[in-house]
Order: C-alpha cells, then sequence, then structure tokens
C-alpha cells in the first residue's frame, strides 16, 4: 500500500490542513435541531425552503467522521446525530430501504428509494462504523442488504435506479451517476468490513465495483471516444439525446459531463489498487488517464477563461459553461492519483489549487462558490447555495492520503496502526 501514497509538494500541506478546518466549520452549521443536516444557503445558514436530503445527510454525516478521526471539536456529536438520523428519520421501517426526502415536519416529502442517496448509506454508515460510531454497524449491513436485494442487477454487473416506496414498481431510466457513487460506497464498505468487520469480508463489494467500472469505463466511454454516457434505457442502452432540452440539469444533465469523466477516473484508480490489479484488470490504469486526459481537452479553459465547464456535447464542444467547484475537486484527486501510479499527467495540479483560492474558495462567508459563471463570478443557474462541503473536503485529504483504502478507514488505520 506504501507504494501509492499520494505525494504534495511541501509548501500546500499546511494550506490544506488549515483549509479542512475552515470546511469542518462550516459543515458543521449545518446540524440541525430537528434532525439531520439542512441544505446550507450562502451564508452557511440552513435554507428551511429545501426539505431534508438523504443524500446531504449521508455526505455529512461521512464529513462528520473525518472530522471526528481529525479530533476537530464537537464533530462526534456530529457524526452521532447524522447516524441517528438515518436509523430514525429517513429509515422506511415498513417497506425498507431510506427515503429520498424529509421534510420539516418529519414526513417522507420524496418516499421514492432510489440508488444515488442509497449508495451514500453506505458511504456514510461505513465512515461512521471506521470512525468509531457502533450504531452505524447494523445500519451498515442493513444498506448493504438494501442494495443486494433491490438496486444490484447480478446479470449486468450494475445498480438499478429507483423504486416506489414499496419496491414494487422500478423505473426504467438507467444511470451511471448512480452506480459512480455505488463505486465509492462498494470500495468503502469493502475497506471497512475487512479492517473493522472481518478480514475478507469486502472481497464480494470489490468485485461488484470492479464489474460497475468495466461497463461504464472499459465499454461505454471507450467505444465514445472517452466521453461517457450518462443515461440509458432499462435495456442499457445509451440516451445520449437524454434531457437535451434541460442540458442544465444538476442531475441528470445532457451530454458529456466532464467532472464524471474525472471523478470516474479516480475510482478507477482506487479499485485497481484496491484489488492489487490482476487478471481483467489490466485496461484499468490506461482507462483512467483516457477518461482524464478527456475531460481536461474538453473541459478546462476551453471558453477563453480558466475552469472547467459543467458540460459538452458528444463532439467535445462545451453546452453548459458553468463551473462546478465539485468538477475541480475531483480534477485535483484525479491528478494526484494518476501521478501516484505512475501515470503521465496533463495538467498542473499547482494550477488548479491557485484557480482554487482565487474564484472558489469563498474568503469572506465560508465555504467553496459550489457554482461560477463562464466568467468565474458567482452563479446559481444549476446549483443554489452550498448544500455540503463533501467534495472540497476530500479535496484537502485526498493528496496526503493512500490510494487505498477508502478516506475514512485509511484516517482510522492510519490513527490506530494496530488495525491496519
Amino acid at each position: 500500500m506504501n507504494q501509492y501514497v499520494w505525494t504534495l509538494d511541501y509548501y500546500l500541506r499546511p494550506r490544506l490542513s488549515e483549509h479542512s478546518g475552515e470546511l469542518l466549520d462550516f459543515a458543521l452549521d449545518s446540524v440541525a435541531d430537528a434532525g439531520g443536516f439542512g441544505w446550507l444557503d450562502d451564508h452557511g445558514n440552513i435554507d428551511f425552503s429545501h426539505d431534508r436530503e438523504l443524500w446531504i445527510n449521508c455526505r455529512m454525516t461521512h464529513v462528520m467522521a473525518i472530522g471526528t478521526l481529525l479530533e476537530y471539536p464537537t464533530c462526534s456529536q456530529g457524526l452521532s446525530h447524522g447516524v441517528e438520523a438515518l436509523g430514525t428519520l429517513f429509515r422506511d421501517g415498513e417497506h425498507g430501504g431510506w427515503f429520498t426526502a424529509v421534510d420539516w415536519d418529519g414526513s417522507p416529502s420524496d418516499a421514492k428509494k432510489a440508488a444515488y442517496p442509497h449508495a451514500f448509506v453506505i458511504l456514510a454508515t461505513s465512515s461512521a462504523l471506521a470512525a468509531g460510531n457502533s450504531a452505524a454497524l447494523p445500519l451498515l449491513r442493513e444498506a448493504l442488504a438494501t442494495s443486494e436485494a433491490y438496486f444490484w442487477d447480478e446479470a449486468v454487473g450494475l445498480v438499478k435506479e429507483e423504486w416506489d416506496r414499496t419496491f414494487t414498481t422500478l423505473s426504467e431510466y438507467r444511470g451511471v451517476n448512480a452506480n459512480m457513487h455505488t463505486v465509492e460506497a462498494y470500495l468503502a464498505a469493502a475497506d471497512v468490513l475487512d479492517h473493522f468487520v472481518e478480514s475478507g469480508s469486502g472481497d464480494l463489494w470489490r468485485k461488484r465495483a470492479v464489474r460497475i467500472l468495466d461497463f461504464v469505463v472499459n465499454q461505454q466511454a471507450r467505444a465514445n471516444s472517452w466521453r461517457i454516457p450518462e443515461h440509458f434505457d432499462e435495456q442499457w442502452q445509451p440516451l445520449l439525446d437524454y434531457n437535451k432540452d434541460h442540458p442544465a440539469d444538476p442531475f441528470r444533465p445532457y451530454g458529456a459531463t466532464i467532472g464524471h469523466g474525472l471523478e470516474w477516473a479516480r475510482l478507477t484508480v482506487q479499485a485497481y489498487v484496491s484489488v492489487g490489479g490482476g487478471d481483467g484488470c489490466d485496461w484499468m490504469p490506461q482507462g483512467a488517464i483516457e477518461l482524464y486526459n478527456r475531460a481536461i481537452s474538453d473541459g478546462w479553459a476551453v471558453d477563453g477563461a480558466e475552469g472547467f465547464v459543467y458540460t459538452t456535447d458528444w463532439s467535445g464542444h462545451p453546452i453548459v459553461h458553468e463551473r462546478m467547484h465539485w468538477v475541480l475537486a475531483e480534477a485535483l484527486g484525479a491528478a494526484r492519483a494518476l501521478a501516484a501510479i505512475g501515470q503521465a499527467t496533463t495538467a498542473n495540479y499547482e494550477q488548479w489549487w491557485s484557480y482554487a483560492e482565487r474564484y472558489l474558495i469563498d474568503r469572506d462567508l465560508g465555504s467553496w462558490h459550489h457554482e461560477l459563471d463562464a466568467h468565474n463570478q458567482p452563479s446559481a443557474l444549476v446549483w443554489s447555495g452550498k448544500p455540503d462541503v463533501y467534495h472540497a473536503l476530500q479535496a484537502t485529504l485526498l493528496p496526503m492520503m493512500p490510494i487505498t483504502p477508502a478516506i475514512v478507514p485509511a484516517l482510522a488505520t492510519l490513527r490506530t496502526p494496530d488495525k491496519a
């Protein structure tokens, strides 16, 4: 594992550590007295016009697990707060699984059961367990069982998208965004199971993560000039014109999503290292660098200003020019992952941090601007407010962490090496 530690120029390390604390300060304001975590506005106040979203509750629980292991004040209380919400507020005790959203009266405002937030339930409970919250273990087991029973499709090696509340009616839509975060969640769960539950118990989830990666990266992206088709029908045939009339959708935009190319590149490297390479994985390092290079070529400073555009068409021409903070964060992670396994990269890591310092980090109100326009001014075409710090916080940590295990189990095993 040690040969895969990401290196970082010495002068950046103190700044990243300082910024991690700033982001945790901001995140703690999302703790809601009524339970769970709220959507934060630009000023870091809970925006009560947004219901409590499962994916935000899970991301912020994951963030609190990181803060707990960094011994940041009150994060352990925030972690318990998030785990409790997963066990009560969001959990459907009647039909199983977790509600997509809950209103401020405590009733489900979106009772559908979707793969995207359920992936984050796995990530959150894995991270909580690694950070020492024992109440997360039964929830992690339940989350994995739910994924196994309702979302995982063994025949194709991918997860299905969305059910109704009772897990009776399945949507015809299939998407790779949910699958991407399922890869992240399965890899994290595998590490936590191996390190903190039973050695070898994570192997199944790693193998499933590799199957997802093979379809999305090795098959679909490779056949499409390394631009990832995002949307599919129930037979897993690409829908390349999906949402063409609504190109700026925050979760299902039309065309190729630059940030996802970068995120899939990082996850491909992490999975490759996690399974130790071997038969059937030879394509992964080259696949990752192809995704990365395509995203940089299509997305970085292609319209007269610095920054990554949000989406392009299938020829690589920009469609939505807004710059999302999470795309820059994923570029940083992907660059360091590839450098760590000896792959040449085509962009300057320090240049991207300088861009973040200049445009994205909000010195006045905290956290990062979640979205900028084509002139690098704050925008809200796709996103409003600053709902979570998940991507930004991980960007401050990934350069100083091993590629595998995942961030929270890595922090835990570094803190208590006897468990490694």
